[in-house]
């Protein structure tokens, strides 16, 4: 089959699933349409079932993260789930639509407070930066922090932490794709496991390896794959665990790359 054999739709595959594949990068579309048809081989009602059902991301965002070229992935970055709120879930890992300024007068924003995983990732990169201490993270630390910020050259939005992570070659992406209220995370997470089977073995056939990044137990799940044995890895709890912000193997990946930084 040719790649742009491909890139045709499949009968297996409902429309309203090929249609968020507009937002993908073209570079990913012949390895999205094959692992989306190695989910309707081992599971032949889930997509059907899901296109017609509520589910988060809205507006088209289910391959969001997918914006990324393929051949500028340096990092596979995975979560467990989209948030559980429309505005927040942009199909992006960890990246709340719901979140714009990052900084207050008293530390983080409201809205970044909001996002657990979110705001105990800033306060990981501010320890990894030695900008706060791990056993001094709340409010009295950060708030001098944040009123630097808006002087000494920090990034100011969560549109430019997303740009960083990406300039960094970050794919952003989630375990599961999808979130629903009626569903366990982890039972959509078992269904997209086909899906991201096919991702990594694109990836692996890239010329530089990507580093792999897994963020808690129903990401750690992809370890059972064959294909994960190939890459890097740098595991972690998840970030809404408070344990985050102090883990050493995160801070040594993430400090170097200055993320809270303007480029």
């Amino acid at each position: 089959m040719t790649s742009a054999d491909a890139s045709k739709p499949s009968s297996q595959i409902p429309a309203p699933i090929l249609q968020a594949l507009d937002l993908a990068d073209a570079s990913w579309r012949p390895v999205l349409v094959a692992g989306l048809e190695a989910v309707a081989r081992a599971n032949p009602g889930y997509l059907p079932a899901l296109a017609v059902d509520d589910y988060l991301p809205t507006e088209n965002r289910l391959f969001a993260a997918f914006a990324q070229p393929l051949d500028k992935v340096r990092y596979v970055l995975v979560g467990e789930g989209p948030y559980p709120r429309a505005a927040s879930a942009t199909g992006v890992c960890f990246m709340d639509g719901a979140v714009g300024e990052l900084w207050s007068e008293s530390g983080l924003s409201k809205p970044v407070n909001r996002a657990t995983s979110l705001r105990n990732f800033m306060k990981m990169l501010l320890v990894a930066s030695g900008q706060l201490q791990p056993d001094a993270t709340g409010g009295a630390a950060l708030a001098p922090i944040a009123q630097a910020a808006r002087d000494d050259g920090a990034i100011q939005t969560l549109a430019e932490l997303q740009d960083n992570l990406h300039g960094h070659g970050f794919l952003l992406l989630n375990a599961a794709l999808v979130f629903r209220k009626h569903v366990a995370p982890v039972i959509d997470a078992r269904a997209w496991l086909p899906f991201l089977q096919t991702v990594l073995a694109a990836l692996a056939g890239q010329p530089a390896l990507p580093t792999l990044v897994l963020w808690g137990k129903i990401a750690e799940q992809l370890k059972k794959l064959p294909e994960t044995s190939a890459f890097p890895q740098a595991l972690a709890e998840h970030p809404y665990n408070l344990s985050f912000i102090g883990h050493a193997g995160m801070q040594q990946l993430f400090g170097p790359m200055a993320l809270l930084r303007k480029r």
